[in-house]
């Protein structure tokens, strides 16, 4: 874990938006200033999710902007054979589970604790065993009674007990698609990904994802998580609540207003520079420690 390597990994649910630029730009500036590299990958896992010609728009809006990847970029739905090798691996350590639970059964559980990102904890209904005349439908990881902790670079101490605050949960779907939590772990440890720059939006998965790095034997990055964007509303800038897409004609101000966004405290009139001009300050002036210690934060008026 020598050689820096970070990475932003957009799903292409719709056009990236002034949270997605939030996440790039933290990512790829501390990769840069640590001398080290900064790869893409498409987290195009979920068809059904995916908006049609959006994985490209996403690296075309990526390239407008001026960012510049390492190689080339990977692409989750090119990588089922991977992900059937890990649940094949824990199934080997007797770490997975077949369960035959609903989404409406496990919120009728009694269980009402929710889930940092929406759902429910698993009341553990199929842990010994699917019910007589029920039918597998997903596949789960057994989590043992024990606190996950580690040190965020932003965030700081962060501590979850997985049976209590998540219970076992999804690798396999009842689709048959993989499980974002599984996918990110393999991809991550097949990067080498040493340090991963995030939005704090995803900071309830982490403790997840350090679970099946154990489990699988890889390496634990560093974790960094930036303050989300959020509207007026506290909502998070996603597709679901109307974020306005990124303007490539607007490039320069908008990364300018990212970088304050950060707390990277640019100079008056940056934003009227070219864009260039903007990257070279950003990678001469960039620290981590002026990152605001939040983890949401209100957009810009327009984003």
């Amino acid at each position: 874990m020598n050689l820096y390597r970070g990475r932003f990994a957009p799903s292409p649910t719709g056009p990236l938006h002034f949270g997605s630029l939030v996440a790039a730009l933290g990512s790829c500036l501390e990769a840069r200033t640590r001398g080290g590299q900064w790869l893409v990958r498409m987290e195009d896992l979920d068809p059904p999710r995916e908006q049609s010609g959006a994985a490209e728009l996403i690296l075309r809006t990526l390239e407008a902007f001026a960012f510049e990847w390492d190689g080339a970029v990977m692409r989750q739905s090119e990588r089922s054979k991977a992900y059937a090798r890990a649940i094949a691996r824990l199934h080997a350590r007797g770490a997975l589970y077949a369960c035959a639970c609903t989404r409406k059964e496990i919120a009728d559980s009694g269980l009402v604790v929710p889930v940092p990102d929406g759902e429910r904890v698993y009341p553990g209904t199929c842990r010994d065993g699917i019910p007589p005349g029920r039918v597998a439908r997903t596949t789960r990881v057994r989590v043992g009674d024990e606190i996950i902790a580690f040190e965020d670079a932003i965030q700081g101490s962060i501590r979850q007990n997985l049976a209590r605050e998540v219970g076992d949960f999804v690798v396999r779907r009842a689709d048959g698609l993989y499980a974002y939590q599984l996918a990110v772990v393999v991809d991550d440890a097949e990067l080498g990904i040493t340090d991963i720059v995030r939005g704090a939006d995803l900071l309830a998965s982490t403790a997840r994802q350090i679970c099946l790095q154990r489990l699988l034997d890889a390496p634990t990055p560093r974790y960094a998580h930036l303050p989300a964007a959020v509207n007026a509303q506290g909502e998070k800038l996603s597709k679901q609540s109307r974020a306005r897409p990124l303007d490539a004609r607007t490039a320069a101000p908008t990364l300018a207003t990212a970088l304050a966004f950060l707390g990277q405290q640019p100079p008056p009139g940056l934003a009227q520079a070219a864009l260039r001009e903007i990257w070279r300050w950003a990678r001469a002036n960039w620290a981590l420690d002026k990152v605001p210690r939040e983890r949401a934060r209100p957009a810009p008026a327009g984003a």
